[in-house]
């Protein structure tokens, strides 16, 4: 009879802490980035760019590529969509924002126009956005 009431408890305590965990699991996993600033920023165009992060995005625009550079003045966040079958394309900055603990950008590869769709040179899409230096990590949405 004693051995039944011990397993009965270490069942009981294992399936709470089962659901103690599972509970604390799903707070951990919905929680929500709270905004508290919309970041200003410039799109830089080629001139503009820093000869470092030319050459750091020459080597990486075949394929699709995130990466941040900075020369602690300010912060470069810089999106490439890799090779694209024809020219046309466009990038649209949907938000860049500042949260407690990330800096958060989100952008949307736009494609060609119709007259575009005839020229099959391939090319690679990118954008550079230049806002102030933080010290925040970059999500990428």
């Amino acid at each position: 009879m004693k051995k039944i009431r011990i397993a009965v408890r270490a069942c009981l305590c294992g399936i709470l802490l089962a659901c103690v965990l599972s509970l604390t699991g799903c707070t951990l996993l919905s929680e929500e980035k709270i905004k508290l600033r919309d970041l200003e920023f410039t799109v830089l165009g080629e001139e503009k760019i820093p000869e470092q992060l030319k050459t750091i995005i020459e080597e990486k625009k075949k394929m699709p590529f995130q990466i941040t550079y900075t020369d602690n003045a300010n912060l470069y966040i810089c999106i490439g969509y890799g090779e694209q079958e024809t020219g046309g394309y466009s990038i649209a900055v949907n938000e860049l924002y500042l949260t407690d603990t990330n800096i958060c950008v989100s952008t949307d590869l736009l494609g060609p126009e119709a007259s575009e769709k005839g020229n099959k040179t391939p090319s690679y899409p990118y954008i550079v956005i230049k806002t102030e230096f933080l010290e925040q990590t970059v999500t990428f949405e």
